[in-house]
């Protein structure tokens, strides 16, 4: 059976879905819905199918020449249905909230027309072949996701815009020089190569090495690794959808799975030990991990505190990496899955508060446990999660990084991961506290800055369900890690391709 076609046909959903959003008129509400679902169903659809077919041991790849020895490459494999499988889950939940967080307001069609072609952007960096055609889809994401940052056109807003162009732009071109870099040495940037890098050490060490900080560099500007982290807490300002989707699914988790293909799949785990890139690596993400969960704390508002919680999580990945063993590998690619689930789930929840209650700041969290039961029961799965209490997913990433940790004779690690833990319960249980333990306003009384108390349980089920959707299915890849196909399950099949 020709299989080649099927990550292109995925990557079509998306950008057919797009187009067509963007030729409707801004009335053609259930159409634009229709559309918007039918893609996103379409699209899990064929990852799925691809999750099978790389499960058995095989490859899809399309590809065509572009000019010279370049190539535009997609290609099915382990690490990248992995992703892939991330987003276009996602997506679909993410689709479902921002209908109904959207309902009413103005500019719907330029939302979905641009949300589509931020997942789209967002496949193609999950299944490029090589390092042309990650760079293609890692730019076409810069600029997808700009219009969803000013969305509401504030001055507020187009001032996060810009400042986010200025750090993805830059990163782009730091990117694009080390890609020319690395051509130009090499002839060669693709993901599969069989020839590797290692036959250019002795001669080019220095080269290797700088190209790798450049490659490197370009992706922790978007995975928020400090100093490069400046841009995620002022896109705040985005809608919750928006803001959902930057810290879950597409830009900070693009810049991470950058990270990744280049340390496994470009110049591979010898290399880069050889290098010495790998320590500090572990450094630089150890110091992310600590400074984003500092911050956090300080923070008053609810996004403010999950976005810097986000640029703390989010580097555990790289943490991961930079273990160099295979405890450490499952943990890292285990933790792009779970943060995605978690963290997404928490954007929801702050979301939902602010629509229905108005709630944006933590103190005047008190009680809304009562007013909105089911949402703050998804805020604390999120935030043990995040914290890493058993059964929820975050629990099993600290758990293999920290054995990761110690089978690297790196026992430094293992303090970051407790210190981070006990930083991660000092911002995240309070809000907890607030929400079940203090006494809310008085119903009907105004205290809240919001409260429509339209007749419903607690808010739209548009917003709700995909809130607990995944709330639940953070506890299910944390309980359940052992069964086939579940995150811990495809981290470790990924880990056997690198190290067995």
């Amino acid at each position: 059976m020709n299989v080649a076609w099927l990550p292109l046909t995925a990557l079509a959903a998306s950008l057919l879905a797009a187009v067509i959003i963007f030729v409707l008129p801004e009335a053609s509400r259930w159409m634009r819905t229709r559309i918007n679902l039918l893609a996103a169903v379409i699209k899990i659809s064929l990852v799925a199918l691809m999750v099978t077919l790389v499960a058995r041991g095989e490859e899809a790849v399309f590809s065509f020449q572009v000019v010279g020895n370049i190539d535009f490459v997609l290609r099915a494999d382990a690490l990248g249905v992995m992703f892939a499988g991330l987003s276009s889950l996602l997506w679909l939940c993410t689709t479902i909230y921002a209908i109904g967080y959207l309902e009413g307001t103005a500019n719907r069609k330029r939302f979905f027309g641009f949300f589509s072609l931020c997942v789209a952007s967002t496949l193609g960096i999950a299944l490029a072949g090589n390092l042309f055609t990650f760079l293609i889809f890692y730019e076409m994401l810069t600029l997808s996701t700009y219009p969803l940052v000013v969305h509401s056109g504030t001055d507020k807003a187009l001032n996060a815009g810009r400042i986010y162009l200025r750090y993805t732009l830059t990163a782009g071109v730091v990117l694009l020089l080390g890609t020319v870099l690395l051509y130009s040495l090499t002839g060669d940037h693709s993901f599969a190569s069989e020839r590797g890098l290692g036959g250019y050490l002795v001669d080019h060490r220095s080269l290797l090495t700088f190209i790798f900080a450049l490659l490197v560099g370009g992706f922790a500007v978007k995975a928020a690794m400090v100093p490069l982290h400046g841009w995620l807490p002022r896109a705040m300002v985005a809608p919750a959808p928006v803001s959902a989707l930057l810290h879950a699914v597409a830009v900070v988790k693009a810049g991470a799975f950058g990270i990744l293909r280049i340390i496994y799949d470009l110049y591979g785990i010898e290399l880069s030990v050889e290098l010495g890139v790998t320590t500090v690596l572990a450094v630089a993400a150890s110091v992310t991990i600590i400074y984003g969960s500092i911050r956090a704390i300080a923070q008053q508002e609810l996004k403010p505190r999950l976005a810097f919680s986000t640029i703390s999580q989010v580097s555990y990945i790289v943490l991961g990496v930079s273990l160099v063993g295979p405890f450490g590998t499952i943990g890292a690619l285990a933790h792009l899955l779970h943060q995605g689930i978690m963290k997404v789930t928490l954007f929801f929840c702050a979301g939902i508060y602010a629509e229905e209650l108005g709630i944006h700041r933590i103190d005047e969290m008190d009680g809304a446990g009562k007013r909105m039961p089911l949402t703050s029961l998804a805020f604390t799965v999120g935030a043990f999660g995040m914290i890493g209490l058993p059964p929820v997913a975050g629990f099993i990433t600290k758990w293999y990084l920290g054995i990761g940790a110690i089978q690297a004779d790196m026992y430094w690690v293992v303090a970051v991961l407790v210190s981070s833990s006990a930083l991660n319960a000092l911002y995240f249980l309070p809000i907890v506290h607030r929400l079940w333990f203090r006494v809310g306003p008085a119903h009907g009384n105004g205290s809240w800055p919001k409260d429509q108390r339209l007749g419903r349980l607690e808010t739209h089920g548009w917003l709700l369900w995909p809130a607990v959707f995944t709330a639940v299915l953070s506890i299910a890849a944390g309980a359940l890690a052992g069964l086939p196909f579940s995150p811990l399950d495809w981290a470790t099949r990924v880990a056997e391709g690198e190290y067995l």
